[in-house]
């Protein structure tokens, strides 16, 4: 049916195919596919056998395919696109992170060995941009790029890009180039994209071994991933031989790329033979000794657990009015079903509610003028330290004591760090959105764990997107977990809730938008969902059991990397609740925080209720009219994104429980 235009939004059937967004100026559209997902896999540019010289570049990514194409996030040579009569082929070569100055200039975040070549000469690119349920690559022009060095990013100006507005429309997008433009490697070396996929076998017997899956770098040499065959035949940690109908089919193992266990490498034939160690393919494997049909009865079990939970899950929604997000079952096939019902037992029910109830009891937004200002009227207590402080440290007898005591409890395990990685967080920090799965591992993330890597007792909580955890965990292992201990590492996929209509439809109730008949649409609710996140996963009960007092709350940047030991010593000084670094001559610095709270606060928080706020945005969503599925899309903001900042854990806390490190000057 024709749905009359309403003025500022657009409405048009839902299509599974959408034209490529607007951008104010011509692009011209190479295709346009819908998204699959596909497993995450982490792989560096150059790879070498040589155990003397061992040449790469060091580059973490994630691989992502669609229909008929797959596109790698580094530099590295992808499959092939075939379009008629067109053979294309895509290599990503960074992604476009943000604005620079007002003439329409863009900065961008490279994930290439080859920056020179590919950022300084003009010419033809791509951009990848993501639309409604799918992907468009459209072509630009070139024109001009220099080095930023300081924040280790490239400056490009396009043809047709002039204004901010128009460049702000491209953050976000990837940047690609035609796999033609693959510079030629030296012997020895191989592209990381031409190892994935290759079957590995025994050198002596011939014997499949199973396929690589993935390439990481462990410091020494490049490490191949091998997904196991079915066929290969392994022994059990104890070195017996594996009872029979043990399946070690998709288990991972890791091969140093190193000549003399991976000697051959016959690319033609997409073929390498190893011979490793005795011992070597047995280390982290897991048997699983049970039956056929035990494992079956266990499946079952789950299936039958996941549809009590989704079974509640409908029961909530409905009783909060939200029964439009069931009407894609009435639509679609099973695996788009199937796709709905975990977006709906996804959903925090409880935490939504919450948030939508705080609106409507607006409660004081704290700011760092908020806190500095309270510092002046003697209300919270601070020290104040200067900039020199953090490169030539403190003269003052007080301040080397209270580090002292800090440093001290970290060393007794005292406290825990949580790293959040969340795009509503770090945006513009050393972690930019995708940074962690789509570009080269930069030094920083080396510097920061370093940091505290003296500290192996400390415990670790990594928050992330879920397209990140895994990421992570691949780095972690990669690097023997930096030293740390992997009992007390956990890797938790950030507090998400569902993007609200800003318009309350009858009763004050907001609607949930949807991104497709399927998928609900959401976004992170930002540092304050820890407190959700360890509730969930009784992460603070399982702290106190390991004598920890306190948490550790930072958003890594250049600047806050953990291990904040005058912060940790003040606030246990001062027997305060909530312990901040703040940095009032720093624009956005609430969102480059370093936050120390006390357990029991901690706790006392996942009983109360923390402050949310309605933040508008411009959303496109689907929903349904007389039966048929329509896009709507707008230009001004359409609904409300749910957020919470730990800072709005102050107004559960007296003030003189609380504590500032004030650097300034």
């Amino acid at each position: 049916m024709k749905i009359q235009a309403l003025s500022p939004l657009r409405q048009r059937p839902f299509q599974p195919l959408l034209a490529p967004l607007s951008l104010g100026f011509t692009f011209k559209p190479s295709f346009l596919t819908p998204t699959k997902h596909a497993p995450l896999h982490s792989s560096f540019i150059l790879c070498s056998r040589s155990s003397h010289s061992v040449k790469f570049r060091p580059s973490f990514a994630t691989v992502t395919e669609t229909d008929g194409v797959v596109i790698d996030d580094v530099d590295t040579e992808p499959n092939l696109v075939n379009e008629g009569d067109n053979e294309l082929g895509f290599i990503n070569i960074g992604y476009i992170s943000s604005v620079h100055g007002i003439h329409g200039e863009i900065r961008v975040k490279p994930a290439t060995d080859f920056p020179e070549l590919r950022f300084a000469t003009p010419g033809r690119r791509w951009l990848k941009s993501k639309v409604l349920g799918g992907q468009s690559i459209q072509e630009v022009e070139l024109e001009e790029g220099r080095e930023h060095p300081g924040l280790k990013s490239w400056i490009l100006k396009f043809r047709g890009i002039e204004t901010v507005e128009q460049a702000k429309m491209l953050i976000g997008a990837t940047l690609l180039v035609t796999k033609d433009d693959r510079p030629e490697l030296e012997e020895g070396e191989f592209y990381t994209h031409d190892l994935i996929g290759m079957r590995v076998f025994m050198k002596e017997n011939g014997t499949l071994v199973g396929t690589v899956v993935n390439v990481f770098n462990s410091g020494a040499n490049d490490l191949l991933q091998i997904v196991l065959d079915s066929s290969f035949d392994t022994l059990d940690k104890s070195g017996k031989s594996k009872s029979a109908g043990t399946d070690v089919s998709g288990q991972l193992v890791l091969v140093p790329f190193v000549e003399a266990i991976v000697p051959d490498v016959d690319m033609k034939r997409r073929e390498m033979h190893i011979t490793p160690p005795k011992g070597l393919l047995e280390i982290n494997l897991r048997f699983d000794e049970r039956s056929k049909k035990e494992r079956r009865q266990l499946e079952w079990k789950e299936r039958k657990k996941f549809q009590k939970r989704l079974i509640a899950a409908k029961k909530k929604l409905s009783e909060m009015e939200q029964q439009h997000v069931f009407h894609g079952y009435q639509h679609g096939e099973k695996d788009q079903w199937s796709l709905l019902s975990d977006q709906i037992v996804g959903v925090n029910s409880k935490l939504l509610q919450e948030a939508l109830q705080s609106l409507e009891r607006p409660a004081k937004r704290w700011k760092v003028a908020d806190l500095t200002s309270a510092i002046e009227a003697k209300v919270i207590y601070s020290i104040q330290l200067s900039e020199e402080y953090f490169s030539n440290g403190s003269e003052n007898k007080l301040v080397k004591d209270i580090q002292e005591k800090g440093l001290k409890l970290m060393s007794e395990g005292k406290i825990a760090t949580v790293f959040l990685f969340n795009e509503k967080e770090h945006h513009g920090s050393i972690y930019a959105s995708n940074m962690v799965e789509n570009e080269a591992i930069d030094t920083s993330i080396f510097q920061m764990f370093q940091k505290i890597k003296g500290h192996v007792s400390v415990p670790l909580i990594l928050v992330s997107s879920a397209q990140q955890i895994q990421s992570l965990r691949d780095l972690f292992t990669s690097n023997n977990y930096f030293n740390f201990d992997s009992e007390k590492v956990w890797f938790l996929e950030e507090e998400k809730l569902p993007v609200v209509s800003s318009l309350p439809e009858g009763q004050n109730k907001h609607k949930i938008l949807m991104k497709s008949p399927w998928e609900i649409l959401q976004s992170p609710i930002g540092s304050g969902g820890l407190i959700s996140l360890f509730s969930k996963h009784s992460i603070a009960d399982n702290l106190i059991g390991m004598g920890v007092e306190y948490i550790e709350l930072c958003c890594p940047s250049e600047k806050i990397g953990g291990g904040n030991s005058l912060l940790l010593g003040l606030i246990n000084k001062r027997e305060a609740k909530i312990g901040m670094q703040i940095s009032p001559t720093t624009a956005d610095s609430e969102k480059y925080f370093d936050v120390i709270l006390s357990l029991d606060f901690v706790k006392k928080l996942q009983s109360n209720k923390l402050q949310f706020d309605a933040i508008p945005r411009a959303h496109s969503f689907v929903e349904k009219v007389d039966k048929e599925w329509v896009t709507v899309t707008t230009s001004t903001p359409n609904s409300f994104e749910l957020s919470c900042s730990i800072y709005s854990s102050l107004n559960a806390c007296s003030l003189d429980k609380v504590c500032i490190v004030e650097v300034g000057g």
